[in-house]
């Protein structure tokens, strides 16, 4: 990124922090937001008493719809509207936009009271904490902490409480802006960075990644709280590669040069480079790897499939060979809902270990579409994160079931080049950048 690209993008951070922390009621929505609450009445939004969402879609659309008129007596006696304020007497159901949101960024902001415990769902999961802060029967929760945290993670997980504790006194409005890209969280409170890039996890199914998308739900919880200018911008996956790629780069090394094979080899001649990407030859294969080895690594790279692509990362793959059986594995590069592979072993789809671990799947953006994805190799464990959701994380010693009975010699080795697996079909890599682990 060219200095003036980033002094672009530090002006527009910048300016979206001053207009989260000096809103007024009524306030325009900054550029490239949009309003989500029309400060007159609850159109767009729903009450829900507080469950699983992934139980609640297993209902019929007839049976949600029964199920959310149930709730509206008493979502609008506990829900009103004052001079463009959203008003909650801190009893009744939770409150929900209509709308589902993947990749976005949500401003918003609260005046709450003392004794009083909110916070905001993310994709229907808890959440971003709001505190009494000064209530000394919290503080073994956290509560002295502040404001802010993803208070529903694991003890001891990054973000669950807040870097700095940054809430204002009673009877101030405090503004979040929160960014979610993935399960990938970041909050500001009042222009303060209090959780940075942390994983949300899924509260409901701590195995499972948060939800692929889902809705904001605004928590009801022992005293009074009033929202305003409740704004959001979604986020278009090329600024979430970038964002994802920006995070914690330090260490990273670029291991393509947009231009040409340099630094690369093994099957050089059934790959090309296209519009600053490698991409494998229609009708070819072959491993493509780095020229040096590695034992403990992270890798990040950008890479689109075509409709009913094929492709493959090799995890120290000694270059010769089926990937999926000579390297440590083969991680799954799919369309995954191609028709053609709709009857798959669960560890053939996308991000698995070939034939030894099913990854999550869900995640994956449409065929065409550039995705952003991770992977941490340490020892035997293999962590794979694709936009931003955690969708592998396994240690392959423990591996004892193979597809189709297959064993796979190579999965107990200790380093090897890091590679492309070639399917014969046009698969596209760029962005690709390698960190040595200790």
């Amino acid at each position: 990124m060219c200095r003036n690209v980033r002094l672009l993008l530090a002006l527009f951070v910048a300016g979206l922090l001053t207009a989260a922390g000096s809103r007024t009621a009524g306030a325009a929505p900054p550029e490239g937001f949009r309003a989500v609450f029309n400060g007159k009445d609850l159109k767009g939004w729903y009450g829900k008493v507080s469950s699983n969402p992934a139980e609640f879609a297993k209902l019929s659309k007839e049976e949600r719809a029964a199920k959310i008129a149930g709730w509206a007596p008493d979502t609008v006696k506990h829900w009103t509207v004052e001079n463009g304020e959203l008003v909650n007497d801190g009893d009744g159901p939770y409150l929900l936009t209509e709308e589902e949101y993947t990749d976005y960024e949500l401003l918003i902001d609260y005046k709450t009271v003392a004794r009083a415990d909110s916070g905001i769902y993310l994709k229907g999961t808890p959440q971003v904490q709001i505190w009494d802060y000064t209530d000394p029967s919290k503080f073994s929760l956290g509560a002295d902490k502040g404001s802010g945290g993803l208070w529903n993670n694991s003890a001891g997980a990054p973000g669950k409480d807040p870097a700095v504790k940054a809430d204002k006194a009673f009877g101030e409005w405090n503004s979040f802006r929160i960014r979610q890209i993935g399960a990938r969280t970041t909050v500001w409170l009042n222009d303060k960075l209090v959780v940075d890039n942390a994983i949300m996890e899924n509260y409901w199914d701590r195995k499972s990644p948060l939800f692929a998308k889902g809705p904001i739900e605004l928590q009801t919880h022992g005293g009074e709280i009033r929202w305003r200018n409740i704004y959001v911008r979604e986020i278009p996956a090329a600024e979430a590669n970038e964002i994802l790629s920006k995070s914690a780069a330090e260490g990273f090394t670029s291991k393509f040069n947009g231009t040409n094979l340099k630094g690369w080899g093994g099957a050089t001649d059934n790959y090309e480079v296209v519009d600053g990407a490698i991409r494998c030859k229609a009708g070819h294969g072959g491993i493509l790897h780095t020229e040096e080895e590695y034992a403990n690594f992270v890798v990040r790279l950008e890479f689109k499939v075509p409709e009913g692509g094929n492709n493959g990362l090799a995890i120290r793959t000694p270059g010769t060979g089926d990937p999926a059986y000579t390297a440590m594995c083969e991680l799954q590069v799919l369309d995954n809902e191609h028709p053609k592979y709709a009857k798959l072993d669960a560890r053939q789809y996308h991000g698995s270990a070939y034939g030894m671990a099913p990854a999550q799947r869900g995640f994956l953006r449409k065929a065409g579409e550039w995705n952003f994805q991770e992977v941490t190799v340490t020892g035997s464990k293999i962590r794979v994160e694709l936009n931003g959701n955690v969708i592998l994380d396994t240690d392959l010693s423990t591996v004892t079931e193979y597809m189709a009975n297959s064993p796979h010699p190579g999965k107990d080795r200790t380093s090897g080049y890091f590679g492309f697996a070639g399917h014969n079909d046009p698969v596209s890599f760029r962005n690709i950048q390698i960190k040595t682990l200790p």
